[in-house]
């Protein structure tokens, strides 16, 4: 196997990278990083933070979900293109990536990742912070989505992988209401996705080590 990704079943960033692989069907080698194999995962990549692509046959190491794409794009390319090749196309697929990643990813992770820290060091402003980013950006989501059904040019792409993640998770932290059914409808289409659909499928088992609340 030329490739291998270190991820974690639960880790949005690596269902991001996972429904590029499994859209175009390439074949990788997956390893699961936990506590029996992180300390060999940071001897591949010092900054310890998955998900990260090998690949062994050119001999690179590829960090950041985003940019495992592109590589894959590049690299080991399929049936999907991730980004368009069209140069209109491309910048606003890059900036629904983006929009995902930092501004529904970030108070996503924010908001969840307050729920498992010892009480006495809760941060509720900054929890109601996150919140109150989400609300914004769902504003954003919702006239963006009534316009078209995927992100990434008018077609699946980069921006699709990067919102399915971000998508299924705000609407565990922070569940879409009557005035977002744009995004809704969205999210469900990204859930019917095969490639997204296996994701879930193969994080069920982990679902339970989600923090609830």
């Amino acid at each position: 196997m030329t490739l291998t990704l270190y991820y974690h079943p639960l880790s949005s960033y690596s269902w991001k990278a996972l429904i590029a692989l499994y859209e175009n069907d390439t074949p990788f080698e997956p390893i699961i990083v936990d506590q029996d194999t992180h300390a060999a995962f940071a001897q591949v990549w010092p900054m310890a933070k998955f998900p990260v692509l090998v690949d062994h046959e050119r001999g690179e190491t590829v960090p950041e979900s985003s940019i495992v794409i592109d590589y894959l794009d590049r690299y080991r390319s399929g049936a999907v293109r991730f980004t368009p090749s069209d140069p209109e196309s491309a910048w606003r697929t890059r900036l629904w990536d983006r929009f995902f990643d930092l501004h529904v990813h970030s108070a996503v992770q924010k908001i969840v990742g307050d729920r498992i820290r010892p009480p006495e060091q809760k941060d509720p402003f900054g929890v109601a912070d996150a919140h109150a980013k989400l609300a914004t950006a769902y504003g954003v989501l919702e006239a963006e989505a009534v316009k078209q059904d995927w992100f990434s040019g008018g077609a699946f792409g980069l921006a699709d992988c990067a919102a399915a993640p971000a998508l299924f998770y705000a609407d565990k932290v922070q569940p879409f209401g009557e005035s977002q059914p744009a995004t809704r409808a969205y999210l469900d289409r990204l859930s019917a996705r095969p490639s997204f659909a296996r994701v879930l499928v193969e994080a069920e088992p982990y679902f339970k080590l989600f923090p609830a609340s």
